[in-house]
């Protein structure tokens, strides 16, 4: 079984990502399950978000204490949450940041992950106007984890909004991050 966990903050997606990830995921014939975890329900308080991946049906339900996969969807939360919290051995953590690898890493508390970066959020402006970083960290992800691809990711936008517009420009910031992650 494959455990991903999500951070972020209320309002960026985490939640959306982690749904997306696991109607992707089933495209491709295997189980998925995903659901959110937070405290207080208000714009900008952190959130977990968790997306299990298997290819027999999935019985485990709680949080994700030990995931292969961690996606930061906003670094700022570096300074009050250790992201890196049980962790696999050789486990990911892909961050949404501005600052290099070797910057990022001297702010985590995992030195038996391997780290990724990507500027999510200047791609998620430029292809959607505000700072929405959820479908660019999964093409980030995407690049990364060659379980899931692009096209299934791509497919679970189109099934997930109705906006033609809307789509495009996802898909846009998708492609870009899958493009430029590091």
């Amino acid at each position: 079984m494959i455990e991903v966990r999500f951070h972020g903050r209320g309002g960026q997606g985490a939640v959306t990502a982690a749904e997306l990830l696991a109607v992707a995921i089933g495209m491709r014939n295997k189980y998925s399950q995903s659901f959110p975890m937070f405290g207080v329900e208000r714009r900008g308080a952190p959130v977990q978000a968790f997306c299990r991946i298997d290819d027999k049906p999935i019985r485990v339900h709680k949080a994700v204490y030990n995931p292969d996969y961690v996606v930061v969807l906003d670094s700022t939360l570096l300074d009050n949450v250790d992201v890196c919290d049980g962790i696999k051995e050789r486990g990911v953590v892909i961050i949404n940041t501005h600052l290099s690898k070797d910057e990022i890493k001297k702010k985590l508390k995992c030195d038996n992950a391997t780290v990724y970066t990507v500027d999510a959020y200047s791609i998620a402006v430029k292809h959607l106007g505000k700072p929405i970083v959820n479908t660019a960290m999964l093409g980030a992800f995407a690049k990364i984890a060659d379980w899931v691809d692009l096209q299934n990711l791509e497919d679970a936008i189109k099934e997930r909004f109705e906006d033609e517009e809307l789509i495009k420009k996802n898909v846009a910031a998708l492609k870009e991050c899958y493009d430029t992650v590091q």
